[in-house]
């Protein structure tokens, strides 16, 4: 069965990974192996020994498995200078809402600074021709509007989270203009595009306060799932989803370095935008056990409870669009965990990609 939607694009080239210990980083670290990539992953420690990371063991089979922090600019100097990497994706980043409540300096530090450092690695390295800066939906000023955010609205965010994110999607904004600026391209040689996507969902998350990973433990351990904020609608999206419009992107980048260095939404269809308490009835289904808690507190931190993505410049302009529908999407996570005890992960994760691009 055909892995590569790309046409052996990635075969050989130098690809740098920021972030590819985490949930999508390692996914994405996975396919790009499995397409021939020479793949340099640069980042922290696992979350836990749980992680798709630790159980792909995709670490030791890249070219290079490298534990390094984006706020120290002169180590990722360093790394791009010794790897030469031609195409970087920047997944790298503190993403999860209540935490940034917890430690606001550090996602700052981390989301801001951290993609700063990153793109002025890319400046300095002659030898990278794309940069695709990966951001969040929640990067938009959330007015909790029922159409999705288009990618020339404005930058905003209520928490700390969104905000650095906002806030990063500026600085590329600044580089892009100042430093990578497609009417210069002939003197910096570099394609910079910055990707927004929805609530992403997969096999081989385990970080806190996330619908699944929440789920899957309740249900290992036996107990009833806590819901938390059981109305909040969320786009979901299968994380291979926005995976494999970030490289059909860099891909086009290529080939045409001018024209798609902007912005770019990647979210699901409409139908896949539902609430969390429904995802969770969706995920005990999947598993075959399971019962429901609903926790909802009035005085919760501020998250917010509606937000979409408009995808029609993703669909007109790169001929892309989700793959898989929400009851798909749920399913082939759920199966992820479902194996992951008794199989391969490295083949699990193959397997899922191959049934993701064939369905």
């Amino acid at each position: 069965m055909n892995i590569d939607i790309f046409q052996d694009f990635y075969k050989g080239k130098r690809v740098l990974l920021t972030g590819h210990t985490g949930f999508k980083g390692s996914w994405l670290a996975i396919w790009l192996h499995q397409l021939g990539a020479e793949v340099v992953g640069v980042g922290l420690d696992p979350f836990t020994e749980r992680d798709n990371f630790v159980f792909s063991g995709i670490g030791s089979k890249i070219k290079a498995d490298i534990r390094a922090d984006i706020r120290d600019g002169e180590r990722m100097k360093a790394i791009f200078h010794e790897y030469q990497p031609e195409i970087v994706f920047h997944l790298a980043a503190q993403p999860l809402v209540r935490l940034s409540y917890d430690i606001p300096v550090d996602t700052y530090e981390t989301n801001v600074m951290g993609t700063i450092h990153v793109m002025e690695a890319i400046r300095a390295t002659d030898s990278v021709k794309v940069g695709i800066m990966i951001t969040t939906d929640k990067c938009y000023e959330n007015k909790e509007q029922i159409w999705g955010y288009r990618e020339n609205e404005p930058m905003g965010g209520y928490d700390p989270y969104s905000s650095s994110k906002g806030a990063a999607e500026i600085a590329i904004s600044s580089w892009r203009r100042s430093f990578f600026n497609p009417e210069q391209y002939s003197k910096h040689g570099k394609s910079i595009a910055s990707v927004r996507a929805g609530n992403v969902i997969g096999g081989g998350d385990w970080a806190l306060d996330r619908i699944i990973p929440d789920c899957i433990k309740a249900l290992e351990a036996g107990q009833s799932i806590d819901i938390r904020s059981p109305k909040a609608v969320r786009p979901w999206q299968h994380v291979l989803e926005p995976l494999s419009a970030y490289m059909l992107l860099a891909q086009k980048m290529w080939d045409e370095p001018t024209k798609y260095c902007e912005g770019w939404n990647f979210g699901p269809r409409a139908e896949s935008i539902t609430t969390v308490w429904e995802v969770a009835e969706k995920v005990i289904a999947n598993y075959g056990s399971g019962q429901l808690n609903d926790l909802s507190d009035p005085n919760a931190l501020h998250e917010a409870k509606l937000l979409m993505l408009d995808i029609s410049k993703a669909k007109f302009q790169l001929g892309w669009e989700p793959r898989m529908n929400i009851d798909q999407t749920i399913a082939l996570t759920v199966d992820w965990y479902n194996k992951y005890q008794t199989m391969n992960v490295y083949e699990l994760c193959i397997n899922q990609i191959i049934k993701f691009v064939n369905p």
